[in-house]
């Protein structure tokens, strides 16, 4: 889903196409996907990526859920992993046990846990939600 995803994305700019399948947990047996991709603005700092725009999408759809794993796929070599900033969101809506699978057009490279990535997230402060 991630790569079909990926075709969508708008990048007239940079021409760095990126997908992202974000799993919703399982349930009932039931795996659902959200995907995301990367769309640029020519105010760079109204871009947003494709990790955060399923994030919102499915936050917008489903509300608060579970989410899991996240599926992120570009042309890079090697792969390219999330942005900072999208680390962080990513910490805050989904928790440090979160996995991200990279992958490159030809499948999977690597499985991180989020805190591998983000080992000194931003903390929350008192009153803030928090993710477990």
């Amino acid at each position: 889903m991630a790569s079909e995803a990926r075709q969508h994305a708008y990048v007239p700019y940079s021409g760095f196409a990126v997908g992202f399948a974000l799993h919703l947990g399982d349930s009932d047996g039931i795996h659902q996907f959200m995907p995301g991709v990367n769309v640029e603005n020519i105010s760079y700092g109204a871009t947003i990526c494709a990790e955060r725009s399923a994030l919102v999408a499915a936050i917008s759809r489903f509300g608060s859920r579970s989410f899991d794993y996240g599926v992120l796929v570009t042309d890079a070599d090697p792969p390219a992993l999330p942005c900072a900033l999208c680390l962080q969101v990513i910490s805050e809506l989904c928790g440090p046990a979160f996995r991200l699978v990279i992958c490159d057009l030809t499948g999977p490279r690597n499985i991180y846990r989020l805190e591998e990535l983000l080992p000194h997230r931003f903390e929350t402060f008192p009153g803030a939600p928090t993710t477990s």
